[in-house]
């Protein structure tokens, strides 16, 4: 306390006169609305410099895992580069490529809109007809399955997200390659079921489950997730819980996938059942 009144005596005019000015501002700002307003312009101007520079520095500090996400990527688009090819330009009107045997084509976009929410989701993509994107085309990620396709402006496409209740995938575990169908079942948007898997099948936590490939939408071996849970719940089959590899909350980017042999593997089937 005798520290804080020696203070005071050494430095009263200083803080008389600190005191004094505070006064002064507050008593012009108040009676005087245009400096007001100057005021709190320039205190705006400031804390949005701030936040840029929060921003920024905040961008900076994860480039270290953007760039491991691009490197992860690219390579998994050399491992895949002898069967696909993958290009943000307009593609999708060719036809079967002889020379290099390619039977997806790949072009990016960005999700512009989604629900996750809801017990029918939906997303909204950047890109429509008019780079060829049509309905019944599949839409992936870097991490794994997102949906389909459903319907297309010339700027825009909408797609049925795997977090839908009308919404099922042919999916099978990498390890045996036993399939079954696999569903979302409106609870937790991180989870899904897969069904018809028989009981005498060992299934563990941890196991891969990707995309079985017997679709003319999605190739095969496309991630999904992996297993958390199963049991028998009466019948001969498992009732498998799926952690989803893909975290829809954070999805940005994603990839529309344009089959160049659906049109004739769906005519060839129809013909089949004929």
């Amino acid at each position: 306390m005798r520290n804080l009144l020696r203070i005071i005596i050494l430095y009263h005019f200083q803080i008389i006169f600190v005191i004094l000015e505070v006064i002064s501002i507050s008593l012009l700002l108040n009676q005087n609305n245009f400096q007001k307003a100057r005021f709190l312009n320039i205190t705006h101007n400031i804390t949005g410099r701030i936040y840029k520079k929060i921003n920024n520095t905040t961008a900076y500090l994860s480039l270290k895992k953007t760039n491991n996400r691009l490197a992860e990527e690219n390579a998994k688009l050399k491992n895949i580069l002898d069967r696909t090819y993958r290009s943000d330009e307009i593609f999708f009107f060719g036809e079967f490529d002889s020379l290099h045997h390619q039977h997806y084509f790949y072009t990016s976009a960005k999700v512009i809109n989604q629900t996750v929410n809801k017990q029918h989701n939906f997303l909204t993509l950047n890109k429509g007809s008019n780079v060829g994107i049509r309905p019944e085309m599949g839409v992936v990620s870097p991490d794994g399955v997102i949906g389909i396709v459903v319907s297309v402006s010339k700027q825009f496409s909408t797609v049925i997200s795997l977090l839908n209740l009308d919404f099922r995938v042919s999916a099978k575990l990498e390890k045996n390659n036993y399939f079954g169908s696999l569903h979302w079942d409106g609870k937790d948007y991180r989870k899904v079921k897969l069904d018809e898997i028989p009981y005498h099948i060992d299934v563990n936590e941890g196991d891969t489950v990707i995309t079985s490939g017997y679709s003319s939408i999605f190739p095969e071996g496309i991630i999904i997730g992996t297993v958390s849970n199963s049991e028998v719940k009466g019948g001969n089959f498992y009732d498998i819980e799926i952690d989803l590899s893909v975290d829809f909350k954070s999805l940005v980017y994603v990839e529309v996938i344009g089959s160049l042999q659906r049109k004739e593997q769906i005519e060839l089937e129809e013909s089949g059942n004929d």
